[in-house]
């Protein structure tokens, strides 16, 4: 059995249940159960249908997301999120390189990674290079000034943890972030990369080991291991092709308004919703979010 899942942006909510029924019934679904009124609905099937990407192409033009997905274990036991532009609307690195006078330049490279054209390590360290000197209170400014959360991502932790869920925050950006981020949006643990400073400015390297994409995969499988449950268990939400290893390994691994690279490997696609559509995926009714 498994289950489709309809919902679009809580901001602009345009879920018809005309629309709903007629996809239900195109697919011989059961009924279907609204999560959130003219946001988020799932009705079961029994069998994957075949025309699935067409329809879901179909649906994009509407800005609604589609997913289809098993049905049995949904409700995950440990959610692991990237911090960039995922859980938080910026790149932290891009924002200090403005600061600094090469925003261009570095940005471009932040682009070609995340899309996969360039190795994340030595992009991380070419960019980390040019931050040379910079002093390091400027990050304390964009933590003030430039940083805005996703929106959903503090129900989504609150509803998750409240269920007995843990909550990771890991990046490849770097922990004068991260902690930040994690206190803020109630994350149990935060794994990310350290900028080292001379003096009070920064030295223009990054420490060794950088996390990167394995890196991910690894707090993944500790996370499981440490709640004694398996990769099954796990949701991951990302966007940049870094992420593409702990999406692929995590029984629910969700490509969120992702990069072409990435959404091209994931089923699991939130193009339009925000961070709540994970809890809708694991079939919480927004009655049931915990609030922020």
């Amino acid at each position: 059995m498994h289950v489709v899942t309809l919902l679009t942006s809580p901001a602009a909510p345009t879920l018809e249940p005309a629309l709903v029924d007629s996809l239900r019934n195109a697919w011989g679904g059961g009924a279907a159960q609204w999560l959130a009124p003219d946001e988020a609905a799932e009705f079961p099937v029994a069998l994957r249908p075949a025309n699935l990407w067409e329809v879901w192409a179909e649906l994009q033009q509407l800005r609604i997301d589609l997913v289809i997905q098993p049905a049995e274990r949904r409700r995950k036991r440990a959610l692991l999120a990237d911090m960039d532009s995922t859980m938080i609307g910026q790149e932290c690195i891009d924002e200090l390189a403005d600061m600094a006078g090469v925003g261009d330049r570095v940005k471009d490279i932040t682009a070609r990674a995340m899309n996969g054209e360039l190795d994340f390590e030595g992009a991380l360290r070419e960019r980390v290079a040019l931050l040379k000197g910079l002093d390091s209170a400027v990050i304390e400014t964009v933590l003030r000034e430039r940083i805005t959360f996703t929106p959903g991502g503090r129900e989504l932790i609150a509803t998750m943890k409240a269920a007995g869920a843990r909550a990771v925050l890991v990046s490849g950006g770097f922990t004068a972030f991260t902690a930040h981020v994690a206190e803020a949006l109630g994350f149990d643990e935060h794994r990310a990369n350290t900028l080292l400073v001379d003096g009070h400015r920064l030295s223009g390297r990054v420490a060794e080991p950088i996390l990167g994409r394995e890196a991910k995969v690894a707090a993944l499988h500790e996370t499981a291991a440490a709640l004694g449950v398996t990769p099954a268990d796990v949701m991951a939400v990302g966007d940049g092709a870094n992420d593409l290893g702990m999406l692929r390994l995590a029984g629910a691994g969700v490509a969120l308004h992702a990069k072409p690279v990435v959404a091209a490997e994931v089923d699991r696609r939130i193009n339009f919703g925000d961070l709540t559509a994970l809890l809708y995926l694991q079939g919480y009714a927004r009655d049931e979010f915990v609030p922020a």
